[in-house]
This record gives C-alpha cells, sequence and structure tokens, in this order.
C-alpha cells in the first residue's frame, strides 16, 4: 500500500458526517412511493402507495458546472421500470462554480450527502454510482471514503485472506461501501485519465500548442483544473489522480472499485468536444475498436460497441506513482492501475445525429430538447443494470 496522506482516519471520519437526515439545496430524491419534486418523480405503472420499499440506493453525480437535474431523465426511467427495487438519489452537493472546488473537496460533500441519505433510510441494502464527466472522478473519491472492507463476519462466502494480496487479487465484491452491498460504478464520458495528454481533449484539435495554452489556463477551473491536467504536485506528494489509482494512505481507491460487482465506463467515440475518447474509456490508442468492428442493435441504435469485462495480468506497483514524472508515463501508470480492475467499456456513436455536436451531454440526455437521441443509451444502462 502506498503511503501519504489521503484523508482523515477512519475513527475521526464520521466527525463531519451528518448525523440526521438534512435537506440539500438542490437534489432530490425519488422512487415509486415517493413524489418526485418539480415533476422530476417516477410515473408510477404499477408501482404506486402500498409497494414495499425499495432496497437499491442509486446515486448520480453531475458533471462540471452542471447540477442535479441533469440526471433527470435517467431517474425517471430508472423508477419507472422498477419502482419496487430503485430509489435514485441525484446529488447537488456539487453543482455550478462549485465543481471548480476540486476532487477531493467534492468527494467530500459527496460522502456526506450519502450517508445522509442512508440514514433517512435504514431498509437500504444495496448501492450503485452513476456518474458524469467529472462526477465520476467525484464518485470514485467518495467511494473511498465510503469503502469498508470485508471481514468474514459480513462475507457472505467463506475466503480466506492473505495479509500481503495486493487489490488487484481480491475477488470482485467484497466489502462494503456506506455500509451497503456494492453493485454498480457506471460513469458517462469521464476523464479518467485526465484531460493533461496529447488529444485527450478533442476541441484542442489536438494541437501542442493549443494543449500547451490549456495546461497553462487550467487555472480557470480551480483546483478541479489542476487535478484534471495533473499539475497539483504538493509536497512532493503525486498528483491526486495519481493517488487515486491505487490504495493510498488510508483511502481505498482501488480496493473501493474492486468492491462493486459491476464497473462501466460508457465513452463517446466522436463528437465529444470535453472528454475524448481514450480517457472515458481507459484504453491505449491501439486498444480503441475499430470501425470495422462496430454493430448495429436496432434496440440502442447509438451504441456501436460493448467489450465485455475480462481479468487482465497487470504488471503494478504502487511505486511507480511516484516515479512517473512525463505526462505519458503518468497515463501508462493510470492505464496501467486501473485496467486492473474488469471494466466494461460501451462505445457510443452520434456521429448520423444531429445532436452530435452535443455528445458529452447527450449521452447523459442531460436535457431531452437537445439531447433526446441520447435515450437508448439511458435504456442501455437500465436494462444492463445490477439489481
Amino acid at each position: 500500500m502506498a503511503t501519504g496522506e489521503g484523508g482523515e482516519k477512519k475513527k475521526g471520519r464520521r466527525r463531519w458526517l451528518p448525523a440526521a437526515c438534512l435537506p440539500r439545496p438542490g437534489c432530490f430524491t425519488v422512487s415509486a412511493a415517493d413524489e418526485g419534486p418539480s415533476g422530476s418523480g417516477a410515473d408510477d405503472e404499477g408501482g404506486g402507495g402500498g409497494s414495499r420499499a425499495p432496497t437499491h440506493l442509486i446515486v448520480t453525480v453531475n458533471g462540471i458546472v452542471g447540477s442535479a437535474d441533469n440526471w433527470g431523465y435517467a431517474a425517471k426511467h430508472f423508477i419507472r421500470k422498477h419502482p419496487e427495487d430503485v430509489v435514485v438519489h441525484c446529488s447537488g452537493c456539487n453543482s455550478a462554480t462549485r465543481t471548480f472546488d476540486g476532487v477531493d473537496v467534492m468527494g467530500r460533500r459527496l460522502v456526506e450527502e450519502v450517508i445522509s441519505v442512508v440514514q433517512c433510510r435504514p431498509e437500504l441494502k444495496k448501492i450503485s454510482f452513476v456518474a458524469h464527466s467529472l462526477g465520476g472522478l467525484i464518485a470514485r473519491y467518495a467511494i473511498a471514503l465510503l469503502y469498508e472492507p470485508a471481514t468474514q463476519t459480513d462475507s457472505h462466502e467463506e475466503y480466506e485472506k492473505d495479509v500481503n494480496d495486493a487489490p488487484s487479487k481480491q475477488p470482485m465484491g467484497q466489502g462494503k461501501v456506506a455500509g451497503l452491498e456494492p453493485m454498480n460504478f457506471i460513469t458517462f464520458a469521464t476523464p479518467h485519465l485526465g484531460t493533461r495528454s496529447h488529444k485527450q481533449m478533442p476541441l484542442l484539435r489536438g494541437s501542442y500548442r493549443l494543449e500547451k495554452m490549456a495546461f497553462g489556463m487550467s487555472w480557470l477551473a480551480g483546483r478541479s483544473g489542476k487535478h484534471l491536467f495533473i499539475k497539483d504536485v504538493e509536497d512532493e506528494k503525486p498528483p491526486l489522480l495519481l493517488q487515486m489509482v491505487t490504495d493510498y494512505g488510508d483511502l481505498h481507491f482501488i480496493s473501493a472499485l474492486r468492491s462493486f460487482k459491476r464497473c462501466v465506463a460508457y465513452s463517446n467515440v466522436c463528437g465529444d468536444f470535453v472528454v475524448g475518447w481514450k480517457t472515458s474509456s481507459i484504453r491505449r490508442q491501439h486498444e480503441l475498436p475499430k470501425k470495422e468492428d462496430f454493430v448495429d442493435d436496432v434496440r440502442y441504435p447509438h451504441v456501436v460497441y460493448v467489450e465485455k469485462p475480462k481479468a487482465r495480468d497487470v504488471d503494478f506497483s504502487d511505486e511507480m506513482i511516484y516515479q512517473a514524472k512525463t505526462t505519458s508515463e503518468m497515463e501508462e501508470v493510470m492505464l496501467k492501475s486501473l485496467n486492473r480492475i474488469p471494466w466494461e467499456r460501451v462505445d457510443v456513436s452520434f456521429k448520423r445525429s444531429r445532436q452530435r455536436i452535443f455528445a458529452h451531454s447527450t449521452i447523459q440526455v442531460k436535457t431531452y430538447f437537445f439531447n433526446s437521441d441520447g435515450a437508448d443509451v439511458i435504456f442501455h444502462m437500465i436494462d444492463h443494470f445490477l439489481y
């Protein structure tokens, strides 16, 4: 395990968590038994009053300068299809300019919000996260704080654990998050590798001059910009995104990801001018699928390729995060470590859509009027969700 100051000790962590159910502006929680605020609740179809309380909490997380409303479309359809199974909490603690405060600060806010929801609903047993863009990094930080290692008493199956085993050797689905069973961890157009590397921001058209200019102006996005461009080197500690690819200090980033039974990365093949295909799908350039391998699926016309999760034998050690200095070295370290997780990768293309220039928002259906073509991608996620 790498050493460092990743966060407060577990005993002290609960001190800054809310002890009661507190209303939080900008967020909303919907289930079949609840009345969604401002018309964003469920359309009850056979799941009205008298139905059992749902036990699966789905937490949605918005991206930069976003809001809880960005996931309203997905929340409504989750409840429509599984009215008695899920409750969807659209996080609102990191919205608008608060998304410039840094991944770590926003991750802690999200933790407080999740704990507050869990305390209000003692019937909950499972938890999943669905995040867009920067929200994926925020969620990855939050689950490291919420993670509780498995013990023999709370494990469903008996297993022997060598204390020297690396997190990459531990089976998926071990441990808990916020005291609940982790099920799905899903990101949409998330810059898992940051935006510093060449062509990771398509808007800059691969121009080294423009990329260098963007790197210098990253301060405009506050601490979040520093984190995304991997320029937050402080006290000789690795940049935050490098810390987040291993169990750093007492923050179990990789162990927390591995605790989820299913990890999925939805990525835009083209038309996303904010987040590149490589960084959102956690691949190297030569690992990207070729266009001739794309498939046509009438049910999900914009889902062009699905790569099933597979175990990879990765040569990785925690010391690598300290040794990486150049941009290419840091990207390779992040790729190696994150590929210890068997990701399911879903590639999306809006090339033939009139909404292709809004691909970064369309993949999420941020606003139905402008992003309706992404509806099939949302249905794909809901249809393949583990409940």
